[in-house]
């Protein structure tokens, strides 16, 4: 039984297929599963990109590493293939993460062992520190009150061990408001 590829050769090369369709290589895990190797390759956009990475853009990435894998064979023996996105739940470590979070409800812990929450607004360039986060504080209201907003602060990159993108719902409306419309759409006038 061949011993799965190393994460590294895989990496030399599928990174240059992932840059041919205008994507980042952002991980690579070679694993056994049973007979077979199970290659898991997580892709994203470069920092200055517009829009979300869609089912398209990954599909495009997949049939390129595949053709990258099957023509270098650096995978002995049968594989399963799977391209992903990050997700909502990768930790946010590296500046190119915090610019496609602008706008979200992030949680970020401190290097001083502090933690922040609130949304991000913006991530400036800092030629010392190489980017400060511009966070707006936010702590939820207590028995239905409204949420406290503070006022902006600005944190060094590197004074941010690593954030998470929270779950928003505060958009959402109440489910009477959906059965309202509903019934609206339906009665005849």
């Amino acid at each position: 039984m061949a011993a799965p590829a190393p994460a590294q050769r895989v990496r030399e090369v599928v990174e240059p297929a992932t840059a041919s369709v205008g994507l980042l290589l952002e991980d690579v895990e070679v694993v056994r599963a049973g007979a077979r190797s199970v290659v898991r390759v997580v892709v994203d956009l470069p920092e200055d990109a517009d829009g979300e990475l869609d089912l398209d853009r990954v599909a495009d990435a997949t049939r390129a590493v595949s053709d990258a894998l099957d023509a270098n064979d650096v995978v002995p023996g049968h594989y399963t293939l799977e391209v992903s996105s990050p997700g909502v739940s990768r930790a946010l470590t590296q500046r190119r993460h915090f610019v496609r979070a602008v706008g979200r409800s992030v949680t970020l812990r401190l290097a001083d062992g502090g933690t922040l929450a609130g949304r991000l607004t913006d991530v400036e360039r800092d030629g010392d520190a190489g980017a400060v986060l511009v966070v707006v504080p936010v702590t939820p209201g207590l028995k239905g009150r409204p949420p406290k907003v503070g006022e902006p602060v600005r944190l060094a990159l590197d004074a941010v061990r690593d954030g998470h993108v929270e779950v928003d719902l505060s958009g959402l409306g109440t489910a009477d408001d959906d059965d309202d419309a509903g019934a609206d759409a339906g009665r005849e006038g």
